[in-house]
């Protein structure tokens, strides 16, 4: 990485030369610089809709960029020791689909852990790919799927010699990590490419005390999360290539999908975001893994809780541990983590990540302070002495291993019935269903719908999890695949 060239920001410093201009608007977007819309002025303010603008010639086009934009794509590339990066303004999920739709076509085999993002399996619906699943590891006390071991990896890999790639999430969730640099050697020993999912990982390329990067394990693409820990506004995410792609077909498998009126405020925010870190990120997220730490050890005391951390490596499921998430094990105080989550939220006014049946998460980021902490610390103890239940049985596991029966695409698209939940069993889905967030589905399309997954669903709901996915807004019935469709 370059400091002194990590220092420009050419896409904000165009916007701001743009805005000195006092150009008349007779384009796009049709509040003219807010004139046309004095309420959504008084909203965000000037400073904003002024630079909502379209694409011109002295603003560059994302979806041909030759100047500005190339330029903060160059500057990204650089601070993330990436052969080539692209300004994503449709989220991670978009920048997943671009892996996934860049290395497989209809018929392909591709292996990936189930417990991905839906991104993931809904790119295998517009591709048409076969997904080789690797069922990971569960945590029975913790409730949570692990990472990949590296020999269902190997095995995967030899049985499936024909497929083009392996998909990775570094970290999950929850902060767990496999084997990355072990599992892109073998990639690429089998001829395959390696796909990272760093939805949650944008630090790890600015510290050496956190879990290898995808870059650094010489992952050929990586998905990365600049609004989530990057600090970037919130649907603007990277796509990273390494130096074997060719960042001319991705650009076009991008622009598939991708808007043709991309927002500056986005773009803008990301060429920002990458100079802070550049400049700054080493300082910032060594104070955030302090932090949480210090938020671990505080929230151990309470009693009760288990705040879970690099204790849990085991050089294999669980191979490294990102020890800025903050996951809070919550059942033994007879609660589910959503519903602790309800009441963080309700009676402290505290907004966690997500609460799920068996824990709570905390994102724990280069904005966060030690008094945040502190009243999160006194919001859980405060929950433990006034809430907490005795302790009774309760699902223990956030995954539940699938049978698939057919692709995701051919069930997605296949003859479907409607049919309520509770008979659902022996089924085909044709639709997910997933708690949002984490986003992971708990039925894809093309799996066999089981009575423990009925069950877990009807737990989910009763808990107050948030439920999304099928065409159904209270998940009572699900579209399941007609007999003889597929």
């Amino acid at each position: 990485m370059n400091p002194e060239r990590q220092k420009k920001a050419p896409i904000y410093d165009a916007l701001e030369r743009f805005r000195k201009l006092h150009v008349v608007p007779f384009d796009v977007p049709g509040h003219k610089r807010g004139r046309g819309n004095p309420e959504l002025v008084r909203f965000l303010g000037q400073q904003c809709v002024g630079i909502d603008v379209n694409s011109m010639k002295p603003l560059d086009n994302l979806c041909h960029p030759v100047s500005i934009i190339k330029e903060a794509e160059e500057l990204a590339a650089d601070a993330f020791g990436a052969a080539h990066s692209f300004l994503m303004v449709g989220g991670t999920t978009s920048a997943v689909q671009a892996m996934v739709l860049s290395a497989c076509k209809a018929g392909d085999k591709i292996i990936l852990p189930r417990n991905v993002h839906k991104s993931a399996i809904n790119a295998l619906v517009l591709c048409g790919a076969t997904p080789v699943y690797i069922d990971p590891k569960v945590d029975v006390e913790l409730g949570i799927p692990l990472g990949m071991e590296v020999q269902d990896v190997k095995k995967a890999m030899e049985d499936n010699p024909d497929a083009k790639a392996v998909l990775v999430n570094n970290p999950t969730y929850y902060g767990i990590c496999s084997d990355l640099r072990t599992i892109v050697k073998l990639a690429h020993e089998h001829n395959m490419l390696a796909l990272v999912d760093e939805a949650h990982g944008t630090h790890f390329y600015f510290s050496e005390e956190l879990p290898c990067s995808a870059m650094e394990a010489g992952a050929d693409m990586a998905s990365v999360s600049m609004h989530k820990s990057g600090g970037s506004l919130t649907q603007s995410s990277l796509l990273l290539l390494g130096p074997e792609m060719n960042p001319g077909y991705v650009g076009q498998i991008i622009n598939l999908t991708q808007t043709t009126s991309a927002s500056y405020l986005l773009m803008s925010s990301l060429d920002l975001s990458r100079r802070n870190l550049a400049l700054r990120g080493k300082e910032s997220f060594e104070k955030v893994a302090r932090m949480a730490q210090y938020a671990r050890d505080e929230i151990n005391e309470i009693g009760g809780y288990y705040a879970y951390g690099k204790e849990l490596i085991n050089g294999g499921s669980v191979y490294d541990f990102d020890v800025t998430k903050l996951a809070v094990l919550t059942n033994k105080i007879g609660l589910a983590g959503i519903e602790v989550y309800d009441l963080l939220r309700d009676e402290y006014d505290i907004q966690m990540e997500f609460g799920d049946i068996s824990n709570i998460l905390a994102y724990i980021s280069i904005g966060d302070s030690l008094l945040d902490i502190e009243r999160l610390v006194g919001a859980l103890s405060d929950i433990r002495r006034l809430y907490a239940k005795p302790k009774k049985d309760l699902f223990t596991a956030e995954y539940i291993s699938p049978v698939v029966a057919t692709t995701p695409q051919q069930a997605f698209y296949a003859e479907k019935t409607r049919v309520p939940i509770n008979e659902c069993a022996g089924h085909i889905c044709g639709e997910s269903v997933m708690c949002y967030p984490p986003g992971i589905p708990i039925l894809a399309p093309g799996e066999v719908i089981t009575k423990d997954i009925i069950d877990y669903i009807q737990y989910a709901k009763e808990k107050g999890c948030s439920m999304q996915g099928p065409e159904s807004d209270d998940i009572s019935y699900l579209n399941v695949l007609k007999k003889g469709s597929f």
